[in-house]
């Protein structure tokens, strides 16, 4: 589901090389499809270290406010 909603956002963007994205450490961010596809476009993951929630708190507390 994640490698789908990947490239369905980078369909309906136009973006520059040299994007990140950031994930925790989930084991569909960490697998070799997801990780192919990324250095396909050119895009660096940044990942969470384990355990540690102030890696995203900025995320996190986004989230927390919707919900």
């Amino acid at each position: 589901m994640v490698n789908e909603a990947l490239k369905m956002a980078l369909r309906r963007r136009t973006t520059k090389d040299g994007r990140i994205t950031h994930s925790d450490q989930g084991v569909q961010y960490a697998s070799g499809q997801f990780k192919e596809l990324l250095k396909t476009f050119k895009i660096v993951q940044s990942m969470s270290r384990k355990g540690d929630c102030w890696d995203n708190s900025i995320e996190e507390s986004f989230f927390a406010t919707i919900k």
